[in-house]
């Protein structure tokens, strides 16, 4: 029998002074089984870097056809199409190929991967991607409660991520584009 996916209640107060955007967010955020704590943090950090009303989670690891996250059209064209992690070259141009738009929110080790990714996709004008530094992704995904309740800011290009006990700062490095 196949594992179930882990439902993880999200309460996000955001604060996004960059674009003037002051929201109290409450999601369910599915869990892949094969997800780790790091990808899961990353979709919920892309969310609120890339807020917009009709923003919604994609199927990600259970479809290859669809991204993390993605915001649709009234008429259901793919306006905004956001991946997390490092997917490949070619994964990159064919998302960009279906999207107005597509960001990427990269975490891990990027410095490999940037070198031999970003060559190949530097032609596409509808690509950006940025990098989150790892310890303090690390440490918002280590002892991952069921219920999250976060307060996230995001000013100057840097996501401040905060609840009752500690405020981890995550200042993001374009490595293409802008937000």
């Amino acid at each position: 029998m196949a594992q179930q996916a882990t439902p993880y209640k999200v309460h996000l107060n955001l604060t996004d002074t960059d674009r003037s955007i002051y929201e109290s967010l409450r999601m369910t955020v599915a869990r892949h089984p094969s997800e780790t704590g790091q990808r899961m943090i990353s979709r919920v950090l892309a969310y609120a870097l890339w807020y917009q009303e009709r923003l919604a989670f994609g199927r990600g690891l259970s479809d290859v056809d669809e991204p993390a996250l993605w915001h649709k059209s009234l008429d259901d064209r793919i306006e905004h199409w956001i991946e997390v992690g490092q997917p490949d070259s070619d994964r990159l141009i064919w998302c960009s190929r279906r999207a107005e738009r597509v960001s990427l929110l990269a975490y891990g080790n990027t410095r490999v991967w940037a070198s031999r990714v970003l060559p190949a996709v530097a032609g596409l004008k509808n690509l950006h991607i940025a990098a989150l530094p790892q310890e303090p992704l690390d440490a918002l995904a280590e002892a991952l409660p069921r219920s999250i309740d976060w307060g996230v800011m995001i000013t100057d290009g840097v996501i401040y991520v905060s609840d009752a006990d500690v405020q981890q700062e995550l200042p993001l490095e374009w490595l293409m584009g802008e937000r």
